[in-house]
């Protein structure tokens, strides 16, 4: 590991971070292989979460479209309110008072002309930004919304695979992508890559329904298990969702709620995605078609890889509990780790370093974990051997 020059102040936690990132993040590695090693990890089995560290970056020093037309806003209207208080003051009779009031008037906006060319200098750099967006004191860090609503951290985003027998941290990840809908393949073949296992079970949550991730999870030898959202706008105004038509494989065609089929009529392509559509000619005549659509026919969309999605949904219908083992799992580690972390959570700027540092609290925890499960000696013995 590297050392600090002599002369230079005394080594310390933050210069050990800082030094030795590469060090600790292969430590860290290593301490999963020897978990192996010692049996600790032969469920193939892995509950996937991701959770929002705040970074070393305050809210006013992060700046996006929205929130930099909010400030200039403000700024207009303070700058509209001091012109108003000059102009009034210009009504009164000149007096000692008045002249200096009105010079501080003048100071405030100077003040503001000063603010709103930063502004301006600034909404420069964040439309030059490729995500629309900066952070002043770390630049990695992003914006990102919360579980809360209405709520937000200007953080990153970890993401973790902790095995389902003794919960400890298999994989990780720190990304400044707020969302989880892109990060389950990669966790799920991280995981399998530190578990030396050809098949892998995997459980997350609705965040992470995306169905080229699915396949992509699939085509590896990784079983994945997750409730789809619910975001069927026919469903959610009282009529039937697409989950109310039955495929029928044999057929290529759908059966509907009033048991009409839906034949296959045309292959579309949107977004590098192929997707084939089915509809019936019956829907005009159908009594109960509005409960299924305002339009002329009901129409549903089938994706070329849609068999495993299905899959995924059969798998969670077999196994509802699926989605509370995947709670139990993986809220331990994130809220042991925050606690330990304190409020400010990261203390180091830029993505690889605040990546050396969650590899230090990740070693941390497995370390603590394993001690409790198995104690100091036989772990002592296995790092020995």
């Amino acid at each position: 590991m590297a050392a600090r020059s002599v002369g230079a102040r005394p080594q310390t936690i933050a210069d050990f971070r800082q030094d030795n990132g590469g060090a600790i993040k292969k430590v860290c590695a290593r301490f999963v292989e020897l978990c192996r090693r010692m049996g600790l990890l032969s469920s193939a089995s892995v509950a996937i979460d991701g959770s929002k560290f705040k970074a070393v970056n305050n809210r006013d020093k992060n700046f996006t479209s929205a929130k930099i037309e909010r400030r200039r806003k403000q700024l207009e209207e303070s700058v509209s309110r001091y012109l108003s208080q000059l102009d009034t003051a210009d009504l009164h009779d000149p007096s000692e008072t008045v002249t200096l009031k009105k010079e501080r008037i003048k100071e405030k906006l100077e003040k503001l002309k000063s603010e709103m060319a930063k502004l301006a200098a600034i909404e420069r750099q964040m439309l030059a930004a490729p995500d629309q967006q900066i952070s002043l004191t770390d630049p990695d860090s992003r914006s990102m919304a919360t579980s809360g609503r209405g709520s937000g951290v200007v953080g990153y985003n970890v993401q973790v695979a902790v095995d389902t027998e003794n919960h400890l941290i298999v994989a990780h990840e720190v990304t400044n992508v707020g969302s989880d809908r892109a990060q389950l393949a990669n966790t799920a073949q991280a995981a399998k890559a530190a578990l030396h296992v050809d098949k892998l079970e995997a459980v997350a949550d609705r965040g992470y329904f995306n169905g080229e991730e699915i396949l992509t999870c699939e085509q590896a030898g990784i079983t994945v298990t997750l409730p789809k959202p619910m975001t069927s706008g026919a469903k959610s105004e009282g009529r039937f969702g697409k989950q109310d038509f039955v495929y029928l494989a044999d057929e290529n065609a759908y059966r509907c709620p009033a048991a009409e089929k839906l034949k296959y009529r045309f292959t579309a392509e949107e977004h590098g995605q192929k997707l084939y559509r089915y509809w019936t000619d019956a829907c005009h005549i159908c009594s109960i078609k509005a409960q299924c659509t305002t339009g002329r026919e009901r129409r549903i969309t089938r994706w070329e890889h849609e068999e495993v999605v299905e899959a995924v949904q059969e798998r969670l219908d077999k196994n509802p509990e699926a989605m509370r083992t995947r709670r139990e799992t993986v809220e331990h580690p994130f809220g042991t780790m925050k606690m330990r972390m304190g409020a400010t959570h990261f203390l180091m700027k830029t993505l690889p370093k605040v990546g050396s540092e969650m590899a230090l609290h990740v070693l941390a925890y497995n370390l603590t974990r394993v001690l409790n499960i198995l104690g100091a000696k036989p772990l002592m013995a296995a790092i020995r051997a």
